[in-house]
């Protein structure tokens, strides 16, 4: 597991979008944090918290992305495509 692997492409992605409060960076970052704790999982299996932590980004991360898709379905494509993540079912 590496600690902060995703500061440069950050640092990349401040440069092309000014607002680190906007919808895509949260997103970007929870998606990190996400994949940080899958590989931590892959180590240690049965800790609890974290897992309970992850379940907590996880939701954080839907929640972002519902509002993006009602908000602005084209902006929320490109960036599911662009992080690989699966489209949800949004209720």
């Amino acid at each position: 597991m590496i600690k902060n692997s995703f500061i440069p492409v950050i640092s990349q992605k401040k440069k092309e979008e000014e607002n680190p409060g906007s919808v895509e960076f949260q997103v970007f970052n929870f998606t990190n944090k996400i994949q940080r704790l899958t590989s931590h999982f892959k180590l240690h299996p049965k800790d609890d918290l974290s897992q309970g932590g992850l379940r907590i980004i996880l939701g954080k991360r839907k929640r972002l992305l519902s509002y993006l898709s009602k908000k602005n379905k084209i902006r929320y494509q490109n960036l599911i495509n662009r992080l690989g993540i699966r489209d949800s079912q949004i209720r």
